[in-house]
């Protein structure tokens, strides 16, 4: 494709018609001749990508596509010259790198065309939405807040045209549950999933269910993967899949078509050009260690798969990036899509007031011309004023709509466009929702106007004839929606929350223990804890490393997490039934443990659960810092035992299962506690949200089941005494598992 590339370029300058022509058509061969030869660096990566992604899906047993890797032209974004003198080369050149492609590829647009799908082109503002987030799932009234949300997201963004209901990551991996069994876990199962999409449907909203591919070593399903995917769309009734580190999807795209005509494919990657015809929604996600990746140019780019199938739709976004802005100005230069994300995987990173109100301005306008966005008539970078400002034409249905942009951090006023004016030709301002400041000379439209600083214009030319009383609606909502903007460019910040304040317990005589338990005095000490959970603000599984001066009254520990047997007599004596009781003692056998298993540790508990058992016990759940220096002693050992991993020192798996909590009496703490770190996981007291919109609580010590296969799991496995793990709270019939149980303390006397 490069070699092509470069030839059409030499015959270009060769065809000057001047010496003035052609100096510019050398300058701007130089110019794209240093762009193709970066891409080609940059394709090397792509395809080394590529190679893994085919290996991941033949590990699946999916097919695979018709191009092989060497062949493929991987999405990004054209960059544009700063000099105006060189765009018309670059239009044309681009006219000529699409007419070429799609002749190359047989170009088949047969499922845009397809009145089943119609509704893709216009689908602009998706919403990738965590299925635990404290405004759709309410902890208190455990219940979804739908109609709430969807009320919330017309607000503040303009409305969702769909939504990604995501859940397994960041938490798949602490148990062996896989992905699909996390929506069975759900409140109603699948069937509440059903119920909760039909909600969002009654609304106009699409939604999404994402595929995890890297999910392969979690519990297996008597189906493959792909098989399992299709059925779970089928059974929740979703509108397409989403593709979570992958994009190739021609099988899947054949399959999704066997259960009903529509099914849209969505994916995070760059996709190649080569999967368009059949691959609808795509990403344009810029990245840290990848700054390359769909970075704009100062003079606006464009995405190559919308400028290859204009009815594609590219949201960009960085899920890093606290300023939109940059992925606004994208997808309006693009007439493409946007995506509203800020809750990362249970880390807040939320949108400032000017982003909504750019996103509010603009989404109305690209709805209601969507015909314009998805035509054949696109004209990117037209001739315009203002230094910092910069415009691209879109035409059709007798109307002409321009999309400018100002890049400068002041506001601009003055003239904007200069246009060829016909009579009977009428002007608006779309955005302000006003008739258009314009100066008619000599058959021209001088165009004037005001855009804010880093701000978006859009004008449009339309006959007189077509100003009808709808039209004039639809101006005055927009001149409400600008008159009601906020151009504060701050980040949101939330507060952190306790959601569970420590309540001490009864105190305690050291000389008349409870039974089983420990005595630890009062030490201020400082505590060196580390995180490697993607949720929170760093790069994916970046170690989170923090240092605590802690004061700890005295108190004393159970011996042993507690036992099945031990919770048994608890529930014999206080009676207690938690509200919900999805999954509780889901490995006890007729209400009862399981024969044999009466000193393991007690799981399928969830952090309610085990509060109650300590309240009934006269205790309380440790706190986080408590658990850490009960595990690693006053050395701060790495692990309960010593210094470094050691074998038959705790149940690292070779069981398959729990085991008895007095079975590895080597692995003891420097307090003689068992079990802190392998078996199962433990609940601590430290529920808490960063941010109003996800909970989550800190359990410790790592468990029996190790999964591999992928990094994207939990750091699985026994795990040292400084790791914590961020375990967010979804749902009890989520939160309780086969590995998380519990040990509980109480407060001494001094």
């Amino acid at each position: 494709m490069i070699a092509v590339l470069l030839s059409l370029l030499r015959l270009d300058v060769q065809a000057g018609e001047n010496s003035s022509k052609q100096a510019l058509q050398e300058k701007f061969a130089t110019w794209i001749h240093e762009r193709v030869m970066l891409e080609q660096e940059q394709h090397g990566f792509h395809r080394g990508a590529h190679a893994a992604k085919l290996a991941e899906k033949r590990r699946l047993n999916i097919p695979d596509g018709k191009y092989p890797s060497d062949e493929l032209t991987f999405d990004d974004l054209f960059q544009a010259p700063d000099d105006p003198e060189l765009w018309p080369f670059w239009r044309a050149w681009l006219a000529q790198w699409r007419e070429e492609k799609r002749e190359a590829l047989d170009y088949d647009d047969s499922y845009y065309s397809d009145p089943a799908f119609a509704w893709v082109s216009s689908n602009y503002v998706s919403g990738f939405l965590m299925l635990w987030d404290m405004t759709l799932l309410d902890p208190v009234e455990d219940r979804y807040r739908v109609e709430e949300f969807i009320k919330n997201a017309k607000k503040e963004f303009g409305g969702y045209d769909s939504v990604v209901l995501w859940l397994a990551y960041p938490i798949l991996g602490i148990s062996e549950r896989n992905q699909t069994d996390m929506y069975r876990d759900l409140p109603g199962g699948l069937e509440g999933m059903r119920k909760l999409i039909g909600i969002f449907h009654e609304h106009g909203i699409r939604v999404f269910i994402p595929f995890l591919p890297w999910d392969s070593s979690a519990r297996e399903e008597d189906l493959t993967d792909a098989e399992m995917l299709l059925s779970v769309t089928k059974t929740v009734d979703a509108d397409g899949i989403y593709l979570d580190t992958w994009y190739e999807c021609a099988p899947l795209r054949h399959e999704l078509d066997k259960i009903r005509p529509g099914l849209a494919i969505d994916t995070e990657l760059p996709i190649p050009i080569e999967y368009v015809a059949e691959h609808q929604m795509s990403w344009a996600q810029s990245k840290p260690w990848r700054e390359w990746l769909f970075e704009d140019s100062r003079a606006p780019g464009v995405l190559k798969s919308k400028w290859l199938e204009r009815r594609h739709v590219v949201r960009p976004t960085n899920r890093w990036s606290k300023d939109r802005i940059g992925e606004l100005q994208v997808s309006w230069m693009n007439g493409t899509g946007t995506l509203v994300w800020e809750n990362r995987f249970g880390c807040w990173n939320g949108w400032s007031e000017r982003s909504r109100s750019i996103l509010r301005s603009m989404i109305p306008v690209q709805r209601r011309y969507t015909n314009l966005f998805c035509g054949e008539r696109w004209t990117p970078l037209v001739e315009h004023s203002g230094e910092s400002v910069f415009a691209s034409l879109w035409e059709g249905d007798g109307l002409k709509l321009w999309t400018l942009v100002n890049r400068a951090d002041e506001a601009y006023s003055g003239e904007l466009l200069s246009v060829s004016h016909h009579q009977g030709t009428r002007y608006f301002d779309l955005i302000q929702g006003i008739e258009a400041n314009v100066k008619l000379a000599e058959g021209i439209a001088y165009i004037d106007g005001e855009m804010d600083a880093r701000g978006i214009g859009g004008y449009l030319a339309m006959p007189e004839k077509a100003v009808d009383g709808e039209f004039n609606e639809f101006l005055a909502e927009q001149a409400k929606i600008f008159a009601a903007r906020n151009w504060d460019p701050g980040f949101p910040e939330r507060k952190k929350q306790i959601l569970h304040p420590v309540a001490k317990t009864e105190k305690c005589d050291k000389a008349q223990l409870p039974p089983n338990m420990v005595a630890i005095n009062a030490a201020a000490v400082t505590l060196h804890r580390d995180f490697n959970e993607g949720a929170f603000p760093l790069g994916f599984h970046d170690e989170l490393l923090q240092e605590q001066n802690v004061k700890l009254t005295a108190y004393a520990i159970d011996l042993t997490p507690v036992t099945n047997a031990e919770y048994e007599r608890f529930l014999e004596a206080s009676g207690y039934q938690p509200r919900h009781k999805d999954n509780f003692l889901k490995h006890w056998v007729d209400g009862r443990p399981p024969v044999g298993k009466e000193d393991h540790p007690v799981v399928y508990v969830d952090l309610n659960d085990a509060r109650a058992y300590a309240k009934w016990a006269g205790k309380r759940l440790p706190t986080d810092a408590e658990w850490q220096y009960a595990a690693g002693g006053p050395e701060f050992l790495d692990y309960p035992w010593g210094i470094e991993m050691r074998e038959n020192a705790c149940n690292d798996g070779q069981s398959g299962g729990t085991t008895s909590v007095y079975a590895f009496p080597e692995g003891r703490s420097p307090f003689g506690c068992y079990d802190m770190a392998g078996n199962t996981w433990e609940w601590t007291e430290s529920e808490g949200t960063d941010d109003g919109r996800s909970r989550y609580c800190l359990i410790r010590g790592g468990s029996y089941y190790d999964t591999s296969g992928s990094d994207w799991y939990v750091e699985s496995g026994p795990q040292p005494c400084h790791r914590a793990t961020k375990m967010l709270l979804l749902w009890p019939g989520l939160n309780r598992c086969a590995t998380i149980g519990f040990r509980c303390v109480v407060d001494l006397e001094e």
